[in-house]
């Protein structure tokens, strides 16, 4: 923010920079300008803000005359969890979802090249989880609905560049973040009840880490966050650790695999169904079908059980790669 403005110009910049719909950026930025002193100090700062009415008047413009139009920020989710893949320009975002997904996101040197959100999906063993390239967090203008995007997000990754000061990118990507209310799962006893701020899962991932000479970089680099973040080292060109990688985004989605095996026949090990940790064999049988939930007689269940095939009741919780059998 600004340390120049005026005392009541400076609490409209931190509601602008909390506003959450269009019509209150633009109404912010609106009584922004008018609390501005115009002077040949402020002309840049006035400048700025201008562009930036401008931008989400022409916004606003297009919404209302699209009427019910779908939105590129309004994804479908697909497979086992929504993953937001976010960072500042150039840390190669784009890249790694190119590299873990069936996505193609334009893949570039130049900063700012990817405008849109493009979704992906990447296998983990035996599901999918997609993960969405979005636009490069940048100071000067987010896209609300990019912002909404990330909200609504399973799982953040925030991608850094290990060779070129990741440390300050972190900070940057976290605090454009917070300016937002948007903070980190792991952090949430820092924040008030009063501060209120929408908390999402996220793992750091330190990109560019190709070759064994990146190791020492990475432990460096872990030294220096002082193992605040939970940090991973990856390479979009190399493919390192993406096994890893995978591994740690099931466990943060907190999902498990169930299968079904049908009354006298083998189970069905090829396509599991997603449960969240701590199901039930009831709320598994309600996802199978409704009907089963009203007509569910007995439940057996192979993995988490005392022995297999164990008669279980409807409140048994299930665990991950359990086989159960319903029978109605």
């Amino acid at each position: 923010m600004p340390t120049n403005l005026p005392p009541e110009a400076q609490k409209i910049e931190k509601r602008y920079r909390v506003a959450e719909s269009v019509g209150e950026k633009i109404a912010c930025l609106e009584e922004l300008l008018a609390a501005i002193p115009k002077h040949k100090g402020t002309d840049h700062l006035r400048a700025g803000y201008r562009r930036k009415l401008s931008a989400l008047k022409a916004e606003s413009k297009t919404r209302k005359g699209s009427g019910k139009r779908d939105s590129a920020f309004r994804i479908p989710r697909e497979g086992a969890g929504q993953v937001a893949v976010v960072g500042c320009p150039n840390v190669g975002k784009s890249s790694l979802v190119t590299a873990l997904t069936n996505a193609t996101p334009q893949v570039s040197a130049s900063p700012f090249s990817t405008w849109r959100p493009t979704p992906g999906m990447m296998p983990v063993e035996d599901i999918q989880v997609q993960l969405v390239d979005t636009p490069p967090l940048n100071r000067e203008y987010m896209e609300a609905e990019l912002l909404d995007l990330i909200r609504r997000s399973d799982l953040i990754l925030l991608v850094v560049d290990l060779q070129t000061d990741p440390v300050h990118q972190l900070e940057e990507a976290i605090d454009m973040l917070a300016e937002h209310r948007i903070a980190p799962l792991h952090l949430r006893d820092g924040y008030t009840e009063e501060e209120h701020p929408t908390l999402v899962p996220l793992l750091v991932l330190a990109n560019k880490c190709d070759d064994e000479d990146s190791v020492e970089d990475f432990e460096i680099l872990g030294e220096l966050l002082d193992g605040e973040w939970p940090l991973l080292p990856v390479s979009a060109t190399t493919g390192r650790n993406f096994d890893g990688l995978k591994q740690a985004v099931f466990e943060q989605l907190g999902v498990m695999r169930i299968y079904t095996k049908p009354p006298g026949k083998p189970p069905d090990l090829d396509s599991p169904y997603v449960m969240k940790k701590g199901s039930t064999v009831e709320e598994f049988a309600s996802k199978v079908h409704l009907d089963f939930l009203q007509s569910l007689k007995t439940a057996r269940v192979w993995g988490s059980a005392t022995h297999d095939g164990q008669m279980v009741s409807r409140d048994h919780v299930l665990h991950d790669g359990d086989i159960v059998e319903l029978r109605t």
